[in-house]
């Protein structure tokens, strides 16, 4: 497809190379180009860093005068010279990894946040796909991208007078997006079918260019459709369950549909959460007809190469959906299969009944549970960070029934951010000529890159990126109408009073309970006292939606703003409403310390504070996700430091302790030590811990090192294990693990025995097989931790079978000494080449 068959406007021949530079999402991260369309149309570009808009915004005479304009020509040229050599230069991946992965990562998510030009996102989750893609691009990952192309997105926000939320829903003009119909080989634009009750849900394929990668995007606004199936695609995590359904449907099984149909055949399909997990079911599917085996072959056939990524650390936080709505619109899809709709919920019961199937449940109170879907198709599933690994394992337990959570094999990526998406024109700079130009494309090898950095460059930089945040938050609160709705001080309420050099404190995130975003406010005298120092001033910089049914959430944004307007305040705190990419962009380039409280142990991972790291911004926040991993005392503060899991199950009742806590680090930590400063201003140990914090987290916590964690963590071994899963071993597999269930019920422990000697136990015990083959299943001796030792899981050893009872044998294991009691004997089934427990979670322990 020529890219300009998408658009009827005329470009002079000379610049028709603007058309693959618009729509290559690589501008929202290289801003090589921003000045070509700055050049073009300057309002337009301030007001919407849309390239693709500005081309097709600007004049035919403007077009015309920069097509004769050398030094706009020199620069497209350039651009033009600069995209070519990206393209085709090698990479990480080329140089380390090729051809491990040359067909290719099939990477689905509900949401991708890549610019706030392209909205369609709602935050963390989309965020992270966006950053992830984009590391892709510079790695060399040969990642394509499957998402949904909504007509509205997510809401935008105002705020009322009164502090009311207001929603708006303003409609996503594709022809103005940085997308473009995806195209056959015939030049027809690719549609895909999803069934639905009674008739097909046509769906229009779009692409969206990322660098090297990727994303498709599926739109069910054709005017063919049904007027109610056209606005299956109309917003972004609607409230209507049936809509939530349909548009998962559409994504999981129209997006693998539409990758089948394109003759893609990628080697791992990688879930980012679990919404979108019928398109590994639907991948089976395709397996099936493939190799014309059934449905349960397929399934072990192509889960080794499924990663399932779980953001989600709360059980409420997974999807259901009932059988009955289930019973409706998924029969036409399996209608010609051999799994029907009670197969389906098996593998998703969301029952807290561990392995109860849907004949053991009513039919209203069946559901299935979406995570625990993308759970059973998969051969491997992660958390987001060390923490919400353990958070994880016990959410996760009640679906792996007698298994210890430790058990559980949840493995971790912690999270990152695309860091030249995030860092200002200033730090740019200072890492350019420390690092180089291609840093963030291959692994920063170079630990301390700010150590030839003097102290007053790095303060210049902060200061001048604080400055800058100053002059936006000004033009943003005027954009807000301030002047309409100050109570008293109108130069307040206009951001007249933030002042360039005061210590600021940034706070952006969904507005929602767990995430706390009121606990300064829980003593608003003693934060009133911190704000109206006159030696030592703070401000502080807020952001955030609360989703439309969120009322919780909204009352914290109306405590903020009546809070704001207290006269003891008034400027020092400001509140910046429609927070968006955009936004995001502004205030961790400028925001001196970035703050982050959630509840612990709610926070899967949390990026926004890693975005200020590559900015010399510092973290105070919760000792939770990601900050748990990187917090020392020489890189920021952090509250309730060394909290456990185990220690917070009742999260909810340290909310007073933590803000007191909080309090006492911003009055006796943190502004101390940003105002003391040398006799020429300088605050030096403040400096020291910026240079810390970029030396040691910047690169540590970035979407180069996570996306090569998936790399090298899961996705070279499961292309390897997937290999491995030709249709005769998927076969014999299906057969063993059948074979085995019929055995199962009927394997028991006999007699136990215990000989201590010294320091060490030998303890044996007897195991009737009923005919299972002994190879098949692993003997194991299992002590908890306790005061007398850690935890201990050891193979247990054959030693013969028993003359005088068939199918029954001796197992033996040599241990640490404990106490009587300590060890347990437990069977599980053994076979190295399964994921085991995931993919058969059976065990039996001796009573």
């Amino acid at each position: 497809m020529t890219l300009a068959a998408y658009t009827t406007r005329y470009l002079p021949e000379s610049l028709r190379g603007l058309f693959a530079l618009a729509l290559d999402l690589h501008w929202t991260w290289h801003h090589g180009s921003d000045e070509l369309w700055r050049t073009l149309d300057e309002d337009t570009w301030n007001a919407t860093r849309n390239a693709w808009l500005v081309l097709n915004s600007v004049s035919g005479d403007r077009l015309e005068e920069v097509a004769q304009d050398p030094t706009f020509q020199a620069r497209y040229l350039e651009q033009m010279a600069a995209r070519e050599v990206f393209s085709s230069a090698s990479t990480w991946y080329s140089d380390s990894c090729a051809p491990a992965l040359d067909r290719g990562i099939a990477y689905f998510c509900m949401e991708f946040g890549l610019s706030e030009s392209l909205p369609l996102y709602s935050g963390g989750l989309g965020v992270l796909a966006g950053d992830f893609l984009k590391a892709a691009s510079d790695l060399g990952l040969p990642v394509t991208a499957i998402g949904l192309l909504y007509q509205q997105g997510y809401f935008r926000q105002a705020i009322s007078r009164t502090g009311e939320q207001l929603e708006f829903y303003p409609y996503n003009d594709p022809t103005m997006l940085p997308v473009s119909p995806l195209r056959d080989a015939d030049d027809e634009w690719v549609r895909v079918v999803v069934p639905l009750p009674g008739r097909p849900v046509r769906l229009r394929a779009w692409r969206a260019q990322v660098g090297r990668c990727e994303l498709l995007l599926l739109d069910s606004n054709d005017p063919r459709n049904e007027p109610g199936d056209r606005g299956i695609t109309s917003e972004l995590y609607t409230a209507d369950p049936e809509k939530r359904l349909q548009q998962e449907m559409v994504l999981g099984i129209g997006g693998w549909r539409l990758l089948r149909q394109l003759d893609r055949k990628p080697l791992i399909c990688h879930l980012n959460e679990g919404h979108c997990a019928f398109a590994l079911v639907e991948r089976a599917f395709a397996w099936q007809d493939d190799h014309q085996q059934d449905f349960e072959t397929a399934r072990t056939a192509t889960r080794a190469t499924n990663l399932f990524t779980t953001h989600t650390s709360v059980a409420s936080g997974f999807d259901l959906f009932p059988a009955s709505l289930l019973r409706l619109y998924l029969t036409p899809w399996l209608a010609s299969r051999d799994l029907d709709l009670n197969g389906l919920i098996a593998l998703g019961n969301g029952s807290n009944r561990g392995q109860a199937q849907p004949g053991e449940c009513a039919e209203d109170e069946c559901r299935l549970n979406m995570a625990r879907l993308a759970l059973n198709m998969s051969g491997r599933f992660n958390a987001v960070s060390r923490i919400h690994q353990a958070v994880t394992q016990n959410l996760f337990q009640p679906w792996f029934p007698r298994w210890p959570a430790e058990d559980i094999p949840a493995g971790y990526v912690t999270n990152g951010v695309h860091t030249p998406s995030w860092d200002s024109p200033e730090s740019d700079a200072l890492w350019t000529r420390t690092c180089g130009q291609d840093r963030w494309r291959r692994p920063l090898e170079r630990q301390c890159p700010m150590a030839e950095v003097s102290d007053h460059e790095l303060w210049d930089m902060r200061r001048a990126q604080r400055k800058r945040l100053i002059r936006y938050l000004r033009s943003r609160l005027a954009s807000q109408h301030c002047e309409q709705a100050f109570p008293s001080d109108r130069d307040a309420a206009c951001g007249v009073l933030l002042d360039g050099e005061t210590l600021t404190l940034g706070f952006a995130r969904r507005f929602t309970d767990y995430k706390r975003p009121d606990l300064l406010l829980k003593n608003p005298e003693r934060l009133i006292s911190l704000l109206s120092s006159r030696d030592r001033p703070l401000q502080i910089v807020l952001a955030g939606k609360a989703h439309p049914y969120d009322q919780r959430g909204k009352q914290m944004i109306r405590q903020w703003k009546t809070f704001s307007r207290r006269p003891e305040v008034e400027g020092k705190v400001v509140f910046i409403e429609d927070y968006d990419l955009g936004v995001a962009s502004q205030l961790v380039q400028g925001v001196d310390v970035w703050l982050n409280c959630p509840r612990h142990p709610w926070e899967a991972c949390g990026t926004s504070g890693m975005k200020v790291l590559v900015n010399g911004g510092l973290n105070l926040s919760q000792y939770d996700g990601w900050w748990a991993e990187a917090w020392r005392p020489e890189v920021g503060w952090a509250i309730r430091p060394g909290a456990t899991v185990e220690q917070l199950r009742n999260a909810r009742d340290h909310d007073r302790q933590d803000a007191e806590e909080l309090l006492d680090l911003l009055e006796y930590s943190v502004i101390p030590a940003f105002y003391t400063v040398d006799d020429k201003g300088i605050p030096h140990p403040w400096l020291e811990m910026i240079r810390a914090s970029m030396n040691g987290l910047t690169a540590a916590y970035s979407a180069n090192r996570m996306v090569r964690d998936y790399v090298a963590q899961f996705y070279v071994p499961m292309a390897e294990m997937g290999a491995q899963r030709s249709p005769e071993v998927a076969r014999q597999l299906v057969a063993q693990t059948r074979a085995l269930a019929i055995h199962w019920p009927h394997i028991r422990f006999g007699t136990f025995s215990v000989n201590t000697i010294g320091e060490s136990q030998t303890c044996t015990v007897e195991v009737y097989l009923d005919g299972a083959e002994q190879d098949e299943v692993a003997v194991e001796l299992v002590a908890e931790a306790s005061d007398h030792g850690p935890r201990v899981v050891a193979t247990m050893t054959l030693v013969y079978p028993l003359s005088g009872s068939e199918n029954t044998f001796l197992f033996e294991a040599s241990v640490p000494a404990r106490p009587e009691g300590h060890y347990t004997p437990r069977l599980r089934p053994r076979d190295e080449r399964l994921n085991l427990p995931l993919e058969n979670p059976a065990i039996l322990w001796m009573k």
